[in-house]
């Protein structure tokens, strides 16, 4: 498929049934989402549950529900995916005991024992799996040098893609203080290579 399709025309090709474009999509927002979920989980949620757990889940729950995902414009896609994040980290703050935990109903994937169930979205060989597990845990630890409020900003503007007002009102600053906080973050964050 080609990597210069958008974000809209894959979820519009998914909606009429091609499942490869979603798996596209997940290859597309797959270490944005891991990088957030992350630094969202906290160190409590994060000795229970795998990051890439959690990411499984939101990529079911978006799957499931992107019929009614309303497409606004460029990066509209990758806030609703964090959003999705955000409850599926407070669901799992509030179900932290496993052992009361309910299942729910289970997902079973395609295999010879069950041929009409779901194709597994991550699909990837187990050397692109750690490559890509490499370079997530590369920019982990380049953010996790950064000081907390030079890591807020990028996480805030380059991974959550909000706008630099959204930015402001979340860090309680001026717009112009964001815009200074993010250039001096972003230098920092290169120096770090």
């Amino acid at each position: 498929m080609d990597a210069q399709t958008t974000s809209y025309e894959l979820i519009e090709r998914f909606r009429s049934g091609d499942q490869e474009a979603f798996a596209v999509l997940y290859e597309r927002y797959r270490a944005r989402l891991t990088v957030l979920i992350h630094y969202r989980m906290g160190e409590a949620l994060s000795q229970r549950y795998e990051v890439s757990d959690l990411l499984q889940e939101v990529f079911l729950r978006a799957s499931t529900d992107l019929q009614r995902f309303e497409y606004q414009a460029p990066g509209s896609f990758f806030r609703w995916l964090a959003r999705i994040a955000g409850h599926v980290i407070v669901d799992a703050a509030r179900h932290e005991d496993r052992a009361k935990r309910d299942g729910g109903v289970a997902v079973r994937f395609r295999s010879e024992s069950n041929p009409g169930g779901h194709e597994p979205v991550d699909s990837l060989t187990p050397s692109r799996v750690l490559r890509e597990g490499e370079d997530v845990a590369r920019l982990l630890s380049r953010l996790d040098a950064l000081p907390e409020d030079y890591r807020t900003v990028i996480l805030l503007s380059k991974f959550e893609g909000l706008a630099t007002a959204a930015v402001a009102e979340r860090m309680g600053r001026t717009r112009e203080q964001v815009a200074l906080l993010l250039h001096r973050a972003l230098k920092r964050y290169r120096e770090l290579t």
